[in-house]
């Protein structure tokens, strides 16, 4: 599809309309960092899934007609546009930040009729063999030197250059590899490191998408989907962290959550029934495994209805709840979109009566078969819709329902897709499965979110497998049901490292994997790995070995102990970042390379993690490996076990046996620490300790509730702590409007 021959354009105060000889083109100046640029192949008036509210922010800019289309000047970025709305980026000084691709595509040959047919006997997806032309396409110009990181939880490594991604949400029960295009989310987002730049794109259209980075050729990359709008956002950015900044301002940041939701969480698919709940939770005291949840899978419901529970296998209603809550186990349920189509049934009633169920073309209710059955699927893209779904929550949290794990929200289906004509809305706008596939877990995110802020007043955790970019407002995520498999433990790292990037702060995977069998030293390597994953949750499948730590044996249940307890430690930092997150947009889980842009060494980096910046994390992620081989950046750093000095910008091998995950504190360093408990709330944190490094530093501490939303009329804490070379702290209060600490410790790490 082209524009052709530039006409003429006109100005319209935030923005300009470009002409051509076969539509036209809007470039919008959201703010001096963040330009929108569209061409409405489908519709005009696009409104947003992703970028809720008024982002427009105001900036000056000047407009001038050239030859072919028309120059902009801006604070940061001069663009050029020409024929065929081609785009070129240069920052102030004239130098190319981006620009399109104006060659044709190189499209690989098609393979022949009789490979086509050969290879589609023995079992292989043909289509994976062929490429074409989008109905919606970008191409831009890439340097030999250029690095892509960001998309979310794809499969594979950091660093996405020479690979070929698609934003489909797919439940995919098999073992992810990295050959795999496509997992449960879309985030369409990325950010190029260039050799002396950087920027970021964010193609905002939900239909299919497909990223390509220079695996077809070199010389480009290439975005396309199947239909909707070219319509992405050109961030600017000095540094990569400018970029998630603006990238975050304009889809959301993650709120800050309640204290508990980020301990330690156990679930199986598998619990099922009172007693084996009980069971574990029981479990996790007696071996003093400090635990906040233990999670109730699709068993609890009766017969997979949502909003339901078994009181054959559960006993009553509420009561298991209630008993588990005096030990300080929080209530954590899971719930599907697909309603079982069941006469009586309340929520089946409910739909049918309001019309709240998509429908075929035809208008008659579509069903597909799910866990319950035949099963209907809500349009949560209708406020309306959200709406019912929200307040019918009130079945959960009247029992004692405390948090909501949404699954199967691709929406995933047994008897094949969803077809591509079935009815949804986005809004009063009615549209088909197409466009709201990859954004249908987003609206029933937000309509889960919604009702469990009304109905309880806290911040609310909701768990989701599916979304899409901007879906970090409502929940937090996982990467879904990945294996016991080392290369699944590798995968750890560069997945929540990308998810984080890509403005998902609060993300986790299942320890110990979902599928198949783990074995003590996968386990104990696992826990290692993930003791700063924002996310923490073990949870297994059905038919697998359980994964409670004393299942395997008395080392492994105390080196998962030594670690979980490390995780409660650590909360009052990990909670810090939070707090700081909401006017950054920066994760917690960060890679190197995001704070060290220019040590090449940081750019691949996938077995290492920072947490803020001041924790470094290098885990043992090799079977049978007793030593790691660990990349310290520039500084000064002190290894947190032994306390031993290391100057940075050097690889290091380290002694890592069995139990021993390689931590590193940078020099100048303040930590704050809580004192060990078995679960948050189990009693007041009066004592705060500040873990030290040698060197002058500050931090901030952030102290509040934990749990509701009085830190915005201002009840909250806010410590400024100072060391000088010496080690002398001094505290100043920054901002003082919640009960403080009884007691305020050091604790000093040198060699």
């Amino acid at each position: 599809m082209r524009l052709g021959k530039f006409k003429d354009y006109s100005d319209f105060g935030n923005g300009i309309e470009l002409r051509y000889e076969m539509g036209k083109a809007n470039i919008y100046y959201i703010s001096d960092e963040i330009v929108r640029f569209e061409i409405p192949w489908q519709m005009d008036d696009y409104i947003s899934v992703a970028v809720e509210g008024d982002k427009f922010v105001p900036c000056e800019y000047e407009c001038r007609e050239s030859k072919d289309g028309v120059n902009i000047s801006g604070k940061k970025m001069n663009i050029k546009v020409g024929e065929d709305f081609s785009v070129e980026i240069t920052d102030k000084a004239g130098k190319v930040i981006v620009c399109d691709y104006k060659g044709n595509r190189m499209i690989p040959e098609t393979i022949s009729e009789k490979s086509m047919k050969q290879l589609t006997e023995e079992g292989h997806d043909a289509s994976a063999f062929v490429r074409s032309e989008y109905k919606v396409q970008d191409l831009k110009r890439i340097d030999k030197e250029d690095l892509f990181y960001g998309l979310g939880d794809k499969t594979g490594y950091l660093n996405k250059r020479e690979y070929y991604f698609e934003n489909w949400n797919s439940d995919i029960p098999s073992a992810h590899t990295e050959a795999l295009p496509a997992l449960y989310k879309s985030i369409p987002f990325f950010i190029c490191k260039k050799k002396t730049s950087v920027y970021g794109l964010f193609y905002d259209n939900t239909y299919h998408g497909y990223f390509d980075f220079g695996k077809e050729n070199g010389d480009y990359f290439v975005y396309g989907a199947d239909d909707g709008n070219l319509n992405y956002y050109f961030l600017y950015g000095e540094k990569m962290s400018d970029v998630i900044r603006n990238y975050t301002f304009l889809t959301g940041r993650t709120p800050l959550p309640q204290l508990w939701t980020l301990g330690y969480h156990q679930c199986r698919w598998g619990y099922e029934s009172a007693s084996d709940i009980r069971e574990v939770a029981y479990g996790m005291r007696k071996y003093r495994i400090p635990c906040e949840s233990v999670q109730y899978d699709i068993d609890y419901m009766d017969n997979f209805k949502v909003f339901t529970w078994d009181e054959e296998y559960y006993e009553k209603k509420g009561k298991l709840m209630e008993e588990l809550s005096h030990e300080g186990f929080k209530p954590v349920v899971i719930i599907d979109p697909g309603t079982k189509k069941e006469a009586g049934y309340f929520m089946y009633d409910e739909g049918i009566k309001n019309g709240y169920f998509a429908t075929d073309a035809d208008g008659v209710v579509y069903v597909n078969k799910v866990w319950p059955g035949d099963a209907t699927f809500p349009d949560f893209g209708r406020k309306e819709v959200r709406d019912w779904w929200a307040d019918s929550h009130k079945n959960l949290t009247d029992m004692g329902v405390m948090a909501v794990w949404n699954d199967m929200n691709e929406p995933a289906s047994f008897e094949g897709p969803l077809p591509d004509d079935v009815v949804f809305h986005i809004g009063d706008r009615k549209t088909d499965h197409r466009e709201v596939h990859n954004v249908y877990a987003h609206f029933m995110d937000m309509a889960t979110f919604n009702g469990m802020k009304k109905l309880t007043g806290k911040r609310p955790l909701v768990i989701t497998r599916a979304c899409y970019a901007g879906t970090q407002k409502y929940a937090a995520v996982w990467t879904g049901d990945n294996q016991s498999l080392w290369a699944h433990l590798q995968m750890l790292i560069p997945q929540l490292c990308s998810l984080g990037i890509s403005g998902y702060a609060l993300a986790g995977t299942d320890i110990g994997g979902f599928g198949a069998n783990s074995n003590s030293e996968l386990m104990c390597r696992w826990i290692e790995a993930a003791v700063f994953s924002p996310f923490f949750r073990n949870h297994s499948a059905k038919g697998t070995r359980a994964q409670e730590p004393w299942k395997f044996n008395d080392e492994t249940t105390d080196i998962y102990r030594k670690y979980v307890e490390l995780r409660y430690k650590f909360l009052p930092y990990i909670y810090d970042l939070f707090y700081r997150g909401q006017e950054t947009g920066l994760p917690i889980m960060r890679p190197l390379v995001l704070h060290y842009e220019d040590d090449e060494n940081t750019f691949n980096l996938n077995d290492e993690f920072l947490v803020g910046e001041n924790i470094l994390v290098s885990p043992v992620v090799t079977q049978g490996a007793s030593k790691k081989m660990v990349y310290l950046p520039e500084g000064t750093w002190y290894d947190y076990w032994t306390g031993e000095k290391h100057t940075g910008k050097t690889y290091i091998i380290k002694d890592a046996p069995l139990g021993v995950c390689p931590i590193y504190i940078k020099e100048g360093s303040i930590i704050p620490m809580y004192d060990q408990v078995q679960y948050v709330g189990e009693k007041p944190y009066n004592k705060l300790t500040l873990l030290l490094t040698p060197g002058a530093g500050k931090y901030v501490h952030y102290q509040d509730n934990g749990e509701d939303y009085k830190f915005i009329d201002g009840e909250y804490n806010l410590y400024e702590f100072s060391k000088d070379e010496a080690g002398n702290i001094s505290t100043e209060m920054l901002h003082e409007g919640y009960e403080g600490y009884e007691e305020i410790a050091t604790e000093n790490i040198s060699h």
